[in-house]
């Protein structure tokens, strides 16, 4: 693992690097790579009852050739089964209409292009936040010009 993607701490040790503000990665179409899932568990809420989900670590590649790294969950529940299509679409793992056995084992190291966008919501005390909202791209749906990419092409 590189120490830019950290690493893991012990529950003993030392700490002592403040971390700066958090960065959001600007509007825009991006080259990705999955970094990482997590297996977890969405616990329920107004819009979707409780079901597992899985946290990608998604690393995007930015214009200058800087690196960011946001999370994007996916729920593993019949309401969000488009999305976990287009997910496994955009890494190349399916193609539109086809079925799928989702193989988590083969989604670290995907790349593909995504769509990021800065989602406004109100925190639980009442404040205001901001964080990045992943949409990932069918591979014919990127824009060959503006980003250099070309469909099918990883």
């Amino acid at each position: 693992m590189s120490t830019e993607e950290g690493r893991e701490l012990g529950w003993n040790d030392t700490i002592e690097n403040d971390s700066g503000d958090f960065e959001l990665i600007p509007d825009g179409e991006y080259p990705f790579v999955i970094t990482g899932v997590e297996r977890g568990r969405h616990t329920g809420s107004a819009k979707l009852p409780a079901c597992n989900k899985a946290t990608l670590h998604v690393r995007v590649e930015m214009p200058d050739g800087s690196t960011q790294t946001t999370n994007e969950n996916l729920f593993m529940h019949s309401k969000t089964e488009g999305l976990l299509c287009q997910f496994f679409r955009s890494i190349g793992h399916r193609k539109s209409g086809e079925k799928l056995v989702m193989d988590w084992a083969k989604v670290t190291g995907a790349k593909g292009r995504c769509k990021i966008s800065i989602r406004k919501y109100i925190k639980t005390d009442g404040s205001k936040g901001e964080a990045n909202s992943v949409a990932f791209l069918d591979p014919g749906d990127a824009k060959p010009k503006e980003s250099g990419f070309t469909p099918g092409e990883f």
